[in-house]
C-alpha cells in the first residue's frame, strides 16, 4: 500500500481498480484530509473516513460495488413506489472540521426535506476498518446508519448526542426495523439483494412489497 502523501502526489490516471484495499494512516491533519479529497475530487473509486486525525481509505472491489448498487436500486425502487419523498446522495462527502469528522459512506439518503446532512447513511463492509464509524457518524448527526456485513444488515438510530446508555455503539441504540423507512421489511429487502440476477431480484422485490 501506498503513503498518503504518496497518494496526494500521484498522478490522476494511475488511480486503478484494484481488488479492494484498506490504508490507515494516523496523526493526519485536516489540511492534508483536505487535500486528498481534492486529488479524489473526480475518482469515486476510493472511499475515504477522518477521524481524529486518523485517515482510512478503502478501494472497493468489485463484490462490494455490486451489492452497494443492489441495496440502492431496491431502496429507491421500494422509495418511489411508496411515494416517499427523498433525495439520494451517492458517496456524498460529509465532514464537520470542529468535530474533526469525515465520510463518504456507500449510499446515502435525505427522507423528507433536502438537508446538508443525509437523514440515512449505508455502509457496506466486506474487510472491517479500524474507524469507529459510529463515532464519525454521530459526530456528522446522521440519524441511521445501516451496515451490510455477511450477507445481512445490522441497523442503528442515533439516540443520544453525548454517548451515555448506549456508549458502546457511540449513542447509537442497534434497532430491529428502520425508524426512518419503518413500513421496509428488512429481512425480505436482505433476501432480494442476494439474488444474483437484477431483473430477478427486483421481480422478487416488487411482488413482496
Amino acid at each position: 500500500m501506498v503513503s498518503l502523501q504518496e497518494l496526494i502526489e500521484e498522478p490522476e490516471d494511475s488511480f486503478a481498480d484494484d481488488p479492494e484495499e484498506r490504508l490507515t494512516v494516523s496523526g493526519v491533519s485536516w489540511e492534508s484530509f483536505e487535500r486528498l479529497l481534492a486529488k479524489l475530487e473526480d475518482n469515486s473509486h476510493y472511499r475515504v473516513t477522518y477521524l481524529d486525525e486518523i485517515l482510512e481509505i478503502v478501494s472497493p472491489s468489485e463484490k462490494h460495488e455490486t451489492v452497494k448498487s443492489r441495496i440502492g436500486f431496491l431502496l429507491e425502487f421500494y422509495f418511489c413506489i411508496k411515494g416517499i419523498k427523498h433525495t439520494p446522495m451517492g458517496s456524498t462527502t460529509l465532514k464537520n472540521r470542529l468535530k474533526k469528522a469525515g465520510a463518504e459512506p456507500d449510499e446515502c439518503y435525505c427522507i423528507g426535506d433536502k438537508k446538508e446532512i443525509p437523514d440515512l447513511a449505508i455502509e457496506v463492509t466486506i474487510t472491517s476498518g479500524s474507524i469507529k464509524k459510529l463515532e464519525t457518524y454521530r459526530r456528522l448527526g446522521v440519524k441511521e446508519v445501516w451496515f451490510w456485513k455477511n450477507n445481512q444488515f445490522s441497523l442503528y438510530y442515533l439516540r443520544e448526542e453525548v454517548p451515555k446508555n448506549f456508549a458502546d455503539t457511540y449513542g447509537y441504540e442497534k434497532i430491529e426495523s428502520s425508524i426512518l423507512v419503518p413500513e421496509l421489511n428488512i429481512n425480505f429487502y436482505s433476501e432480494c439483494i442476494l439474488i444474483p440476477d437484477q431483473v430477478e431480484a427486483w421481480n422478487r422485490f416488487q411482488q413482496g412489497i
